[in-house]
């Protein structure tokens, strides 16, 4: 799965567009390298996006090409 699409669907960030300028600009990492939005992302990978000041960290654990808000929480966890 892309990367934009994971934080979409997840609801990391809310629209893909938002998601995909992130990772133009070069705030979004996986596994600790900078990466576009069309980098695919596996089980396991950790990613790491910086909203200004902060950065979030979180780790992948399931992968789904649409959720519920409430099934949104279960693909990741944060570290």
């Amino acid at each position: 799965m892309r990367v934009d699409k994971f934080l979409k669907v997840s609801r990391i960030i809310k629209r893909r567009t938002i998601a995909n300028e992130a990772c133009d600009a070069g705030r979004v990492m996986i596994n600790g390298k900078v990466v576009k939005a069309g980098a695919e992302v596996k089980i396991g990978d950790v990613i790491e996006i910086q909203f200004g000041n902060n950065t979030t960290k979180i780790e992948v654990l399931d992968l789904k090409e649409s959720t519920k808000k409430e099934d949104a929480v279960n693909m990741y966890k944060s570290l």
